[in-house]
């Protein structure tokens, strides 16, 4: 690990406009170092415009071995999210090169969001809305008309996969909403204590339980498509699947015969394994999946933490403490 302190080293974000479009300042980083940002940087440029910085920040730009190994003056690679498989950590560390990342900066925001597609899936808000814009209600003889089934939360069982910061938060929620439930935690990041009323099951018992299955798990080799053709089957016909975490988690081409035979009920995403999706990709045209544009975590509050710790995470690097590292 290259620990060393720097006076006004050279600082690039390779792709800073997801997190900042212009509703937040960079001057935290600019007061560490002469900044340059740029809003994104396709893979054959990384290493033009990282040559010479000692300080590298990248959200979801690839920085591969090959780059790291053309750009010796890198000493930190600051990951702008929280996870990491965008830096080739095993290389940096090889070479020296910090790499750090910054977790926990968006519980409330993605748990929110998460709790606006169970309400969605159960109010049916977006297609009321419509109908009402399109005269619908307007040509109707009483005070209430509806287009689709309305349900209630309350009393309906919620399973969570993955019991980090976020899944936390979005069992919170969903009590105070009068839920139940059911806990399969996986990994590193749910050795957290047991929560008072909540329910922990082994997966499979956790997915036949569901009337809404909520993914909250990171990616990894053991995770990538755990939500396969076979778990699907174990789901309910009526039960719907929530994914605010990674697209990888499903396996896209199941969960859509899945939908299009009516095995459950439908899928409300924020994230696909591919981002942003081809046109056909098959998922998106599906009248029984609801897909938002991987926004859960942008909030401008959460943004503005996750700019702030980043500038954090810098800094403290800068004065020899790194913090926040993975690599």
């Amino acid at each position: 690990m290259r620990v060393t302190k720097m006076a006004r080293p050279r600082i690039v974000v390779l792709d800073g406009f997801a997190l900042n479009p212009g509703d937040l300042s960079w001057e935290p980083l600019g007061e560490l170092g002469s900044l340059s940002v740029h809003e994104r940087t396709p893979p054959e440029q990384v290493v033009e415009r990282a040559r010479g910085a000692a300080i590298l920040l990248t959200n979801k730009t690839l920085i591969g071995a090959d780059a790291l190994a053309l750009l010796p003056e890198l000493a930190y690679v600051g990951v702008l999210a929280t996870g990491t498989n965008v830096v080739d950590r095993q290389a940096a560390r090889a070479r020296g090169v910090v790499v750090t990342n910054v977790p926990n900066y968006g519980a409330d925001s993605v748990a929110e969001h998460t709790l606006g597609l169970m309400l969605e899936a159960t109010k049916q808000l977006g297609a009321h809305t419509r109908a009402v814009r399109e005269g619908g209600w307007a040509r109707q003889p009483d005070f209430s008309f509806s287009v689709a089934p309305v349900s209630l939360l309350a009393d309906k069982t919620l399973g969570i996969v993955g019991y980090g910061a976020i899944g936390r938060r979005v069992a919170e929620l969903a009590r105070a909403f009068k839920m139940k439930v059911v806990v399969a935690r996986h990994g590193a990041e749910s050795r957290g204590g047991l929560t008072l009323g909540v329910d922990y099951a082994e997966l499979e018992a956790v997915l036949r339980r569901s009337d809404m299955l909520s993914l909250h798990c990171p990616l990894t080799p053991e995770t990538e498509r755990l939500i396969d053709a076979t778990r699907l089957g174990w789901m309910k016909p009526s039960a719907v699947l929530i994914n605010t975490a990674r697209g990888g988690l499903i396996d896209e081409g199941a969960l859509a015969s899945a939908l299009r035979e009516s095995r459950i009920a439908g899928a409300y995403l924020d994230v696909l394994a591919t981002e942003p999706p081809p046109q056909d990709h098959a998922l998106v045209s599906l009248p029984n999946c609801w897909i938002t544009p991987h926004i859960a975590w942008a909030s401008v509050e959460a943004r503005g933490r996750l700019l702030a710790i980043a500038a954090a995470n810098v800094k403290a690097f800068l004065e020899g403490a790194p913090s926040n590292t993975v690599a």
